[in-house]
């Protein structure tokens, strides 16, 4: 079959960084071609010079055989080949037909005026076409953002795109729009267009991908067909090594202190009458569907949002949370799923991150931040964590998920705190770095660390918790111990309406 994209040696180098040595990648028309790789392996950088916001450095890119030049995302643009990022290029203030036809507005016989009616109406044909019921009119920050994807995706058909490059199209989608996306992608694929699909969730590449290319390093690995290839041979050509994909052992000490108990909380509509203990020294997963109500149970404990009744204990004694400054005083740390919104400054360095929860470890009596022993700290933090930063004076933005979340993790060891909540611990990182954040869960259980896990991912609430409690509807409807654990059981559970 002759390709409708071909890129060949291609090679780009950064200062001091070759992102991409001899990469090669080809794409069929009617194909959904996943591109898979931990962080840093090249996959952004190789779609980058595709759609033409990179220049490559040396390689050659052919369309049906004929070499072709893209010099900039125009060209891209031009020669039907679109990306559609994980962080949607959308302005909320505008409708869905503006966003749509930005740049190319519908202008009345007169030029001078908006043809506003056009406009919607050339929009409403392109979601029709999708099957899609959402209205041209209205505001973009409006929508869910399953329903803002689908206006990326209107936007590039109204490109007459052939190519649609999709990042992480899934990662903050429920189940069932992930069926609409998928519905959505299937329509696509029949009418000739192909698709790239960047992601790490490898389970679901086999639900709609045709082919997958796999990097590493910067380097191309293989090129396999999903249907000869299992998820464990993907992911040992990923990472170039075997990952430890055990199940958690249980949890035996019966002689750990109870390190929090929650009597009885009452919040919003989200959190109705959650009981629970967990041990020093234990993992305790929190498993349930979205919407179950695990995240704003979390937030309560913290006092990022007020609860109406229940009592709190730390370490068998009762204390008193209105706000995330007493969680903190009482050692309870909240890694949240939004690390960037919530977890880190992402416009400061590696070094002021991790100092940030406990400035006065730092800081002089006359109110003078003491650097050379920040510093000190952050440079056990990083060693300790094994933070891939070149320096500490590195910009958080710049680093990986899973050294951000790493960075996180340090904030709070530095704040000596002894009982972690992580919300979604490991969201938006590779596979790689998932299996350090496993490996480092466990080290600080083993250090009598406290660990409460939230995760929807359920081979991941498997593989690292002692014991899972699943919640539905705001309620916990089901405690699953080690021995008992698996899909079936947390899934029943996850449905029941009542305990």
């Amino acid at each position: 079959m002759e390709a409708l994209i071909r890129m060949e040696h291609i090679s780009k180098e950064f200062p001091g960084v070759k992102a991409l040595d001899d990469v090669q990648f080809s794409l069929n028309a009617g194909e959904v071609h996943a591109l898979v790789g931990e962080n840093g392996a090249g996959k952004s950088t190789l779609m980058k010079v595709l759609t033409g916001v990179y220049s490559k450095d040396n390689g050659s890119i052919f369309m049906n055989d004929k070499e072709i030049t893209i010099g900039n995302v125009r060209d891209a643009q031009k020669y039907g080949i679109v990306m559609i990022h994980q962080e949607l290029n959308l302005m909320n203030h505008l409708s869905a037909a503006e966003n749509i036809f930005i740049g190319r507005e519908f202008k009345t016989k007169s030029k001078v005026f908006l043809d506003k009616e056009k406009q919607d109406e050339e929009a409403k044909k392109i979601f029709e076409k999708l099957n899609l019921d959402i209205d041209p009119s209205v505001k973009v920050g409006s929508l869910t953002v399953a329903k803002q994807q689908m206006v990326e995706i209107a936007k590039a058909l109204s490109y007459d795109s052939r190519i649609l490059i999709m990042d992480e199209p899934t990662a903050a989608l429920t189940d069932t729009e992930i069926e609409d996306l998928f519905r959505v992608i299937r329509m696509l694929k029949k009418e000739g267009r192909a698709i790239i699909h960047i992601s790490h969730r490898l389970e679901e590449l086999q639900m709609i991908c045709d082919r997958i290319t796999v990097m590493r390093d910067g380097t191309y690995v293989s090129t396999v067909n999903v249907k000869d290839t299992t998820v464990g041979q993907i992911i040992k050509m990923m990472v170039g090594r075997e990952i430890f994909a055990s199940k958690q052992e249980a949890f035996l000490n019966k002689d750990a202190k109870v390190a929090l108990e929650v009597k009885n909380l009452n919040a919003g509509r989200m959190v109705k009458n959650i009981s629970f203990k967990v041990h020093q020294g234990e993992i305790l997963g929190f498993a349930g569907l979205v919407g179950a109500g695990r995240t704003e149970t979390a937030r309560a404990i913290f006092g990022a949002d007020p609860h109406e009744t229940g009592e709190i204990f730390v370490h068998g004694k009762q204390v008193s949370i209105s706000s995330p400054q007493d969680a903190v005083k009482y050692g309870i740390a909240y890694l949240s799923e939004d690390r960037k919104r919530y977890g880190l400054a992402l416009g400061l360095d590696v070094d002021c991150n991790i100092a940030l929860a406990d400035m006065n470890k730092f800081t002089e009596l006359v109110g003078f931040i003491n650097f050379k022993k920040s510093k000190e700290n952050s440079e056990k933090q990083k060693n300790s964590l094994a933070i891939k930063t070149p320096s500490i004076r590195q910009k958080v933005k710049l680093l990986s998920g899973g050294n951000q979340q790493k960075v996180v993790l340090a904030k709070w060891l530095t704040r000596n705190s002894d009982i972690l909540i992580f919300d979604e611990p490991t969201r938006g990182i590779d596979i790689g770095a998932k299996n350090e954040i496993y490996k480092l869960l466990n080290a600080l259980a083993e250090e009598g660390k406290t660990i409460i896990v939230i995760s929807s991912e359920l081979p991941e609430i498997i593989r690292t918790c002692h014991r899972v409690l699943v919640m539905c509807e705001g309620r916990i409807t089901g405690e699953v111990t080690k021995d008992e654990i698996n899909q079936e059981m947390i899934m029943e559970f996850a449905t029941k309406r009542e305990i």
